[in-house]
């Protein structure tokens, strides 16, 4: 009996040990659920995120859904692994995974992206580099960050997806990029825009190839919740302004962060410049109204104000050019920090405003008197001399 026992314990233990090998997937019923897409909603963001929001409920189901049909349905492109450009439009970024199922990192994660965007979910993608095995990559990388039941979470569907060993691509889930804390994901992946940290103590770039990853609460604290709310509210230019400041500050560590710093202060500038470029147009457009406003109400007064319009009407044919005259002054005023050659047009056509301005005040003036007489009074007005046509309008 005492054999019949020992070997009866010894196949209970084993059964044990086993039971404790066997990973159990908590996701397993959202996996299946989203695998059964319709591979005819799978063509378009918006089909996958329709399939999505009808069948998951809150934000974590959907971002896990997401994220598995990401990870299981787009290759790693091996032979594209080293043409990352950011700044390749995201239309194009989004379109080239759904239509050949293959993409790199700034593909998977602008296609993450938008899905939960249009699944209702407040996300961004974030970009950086990162760290494996102790050391520093040489290429940057993209990943994602989603506001999950007010807390931010990270997402890395590119490695979460599979590896590469030898120059293959093996598929292999990796749970370990699905929905990370900040302060976790921060030991491999760090963005160039301390922002995007979403730590209340950022780690700087010299601190992140050391290794000091934890949160230092020596520092300034930083207020990141605050920042991103902001950011939302600034327009493209200022939030480009503030995301160089913030790459500058954090340290200038290697030639990732370098170009990245160069290129914000590049976008900065044509910014500035297409901004000055409307600017001006507008100015132009608004100069050419008034002066073709005025020259109408000058026609108008030599022909005796005939047809007959009312009193309102005709201060109307000169307010319309006065008001179009001061709101190209206005926008005028606007511009800063032009080139020479721009500067140069500026100050002609601010000459060009000034003049109009004038003449149409003489005119106003004119009509003030013209309103305060009687009929008689008034038909002995027209019998001064003409008034003239001013200038021609602007190219």
């Amino acid at each position: 009996m005492k054999q019949i026992k020992f070997i009866f314990f010894l196949i209970l233990t084993t059964q044990i040990l086993f039971a404790q090998k066997t990973v159990v997937n908590e996701y397993s019923i959202i996996d299946k659920k989203v695998l059964q897409i319709p591979d005819s909603l799978t063509k378009t963001t918006g089909g996958i995120a329709s399939y999505i929001t009808e069948n998951f409920k809150t934000d974590k189901d959907k971002s896990r859904a997401i994220f598995i049909w990401i990870a299981s349905n787009i290759r790693y492109d091996i032979d594209n692994m080293f043409a990352m450009n950011f700044y390749e439009k995201k239309e194009d970024k989004i379109a080239k995974p759904l239509k050949t199922r293959k993409g790199i990192c700034e593909n998977y994660a602008s296609l993450f992206t938008d899905i939960c965007l249009k699944s209702g979910m407040k996300s961004f993608v974030i970009e950086g580099y990162t760290k494996q095995n102790g050391k520093v990559d040489t290429i940057p990388h993209a990943w994602c960050a989603v506001l999950l039941d007010g807390s931010w979470f990270l997402f890395d569907p590119t490695w979460g997806s599979g590896y590469v060993n030898e120059g293959k691509f093996f598929k292999k889930i990796n749970n370990q990029y699905y929905k990370v804390n900040p302060s976790s994901l921060i030991k491999s992946h760090m963005p160039f825009d301390y922002l995007w940290q979403f730590l209340n103590y950022p780690v700087t770039n010299q601190e992140f190839y050391q290794g000091k990853t934890q949160q230092n609460k020596t520092k300034i604290f930083f207020d990141f919740k605050d920042s991103i709310q902001l950011y939302e509210k600034q327009n493209h230019i200022d939030q480009l302004i503030s995301s160089a400041y913030r790459v500058e500050k954090n340290g200038v560590k290697n030639s990732l962060v370098f170009d990245r710093l160069q290129h914000l202060k590049l976008e900065i500038e044509n910014e500035k410049q297409t901004k000055t470029v409307n600017l001006y147009n507008l100015v132009v457009i608004d100069y050419n109204e008034g002066i073709i406003r005025f020259n109408d109400f000058i026609n108008y007064r030599n022909k005796q104000f005939t047809p007959n319009k009312t009193d309102s009407e005709i201060q109307t044919m000169i307010d319309i050019s006065d008001n179009k005259l001061k709101e190209a002054k206005n926008k005028l005023g606007q511009i800063s920090n032009a080139d020479a050659n721009t500067t140069n047009m500026i100050m002609q056509v601010a000459k060009s405003i000034d003049d109009a301005i004038i003449h149409v005040n003489e005119q106003e003036d004119w009509l003030k008197v013209y309103f305060s007489k009687g009929k008689s009074g008034r038909k002995s007005m027209f019998y001064e001399r003409k008034s003239t046509l001013f200038g021609i309008p602007l190219n």
